[in-house]
């Protein structure tokens, strides 16, 4: 089982760059977006879905502080 973040732009394109871990948890997962969010907004991803293995569990979730 993987937990995987899906990076999105603001119109809903996926995008391939930067590709971000899988981890072995939801926990981990969720962590890293928390870690790492300000970064990725930074890269231009505008909300993110958390997928585990091909099933989406939440989303989008936008990236913008508030």
């Amino acid at each position: 089982m993987a937990w995987t973040w899906r990076l999105e732009g603001a119109d809903g394109t996926e995008l391939d760059d930067p590709v971000p871990p899988a981890h072995s948890n939801q926990s981990d997962a969720e962590s890293w977006l928390g870690e790492n969010w300000r970064e990725l907004a930074d890269a231009g991803v505008a909300k993110v879905r958390l997928l585990e293995d091909d099933s989406e569990v939440y989303g989008p979730m936008p990236l913008a502080e508030a």
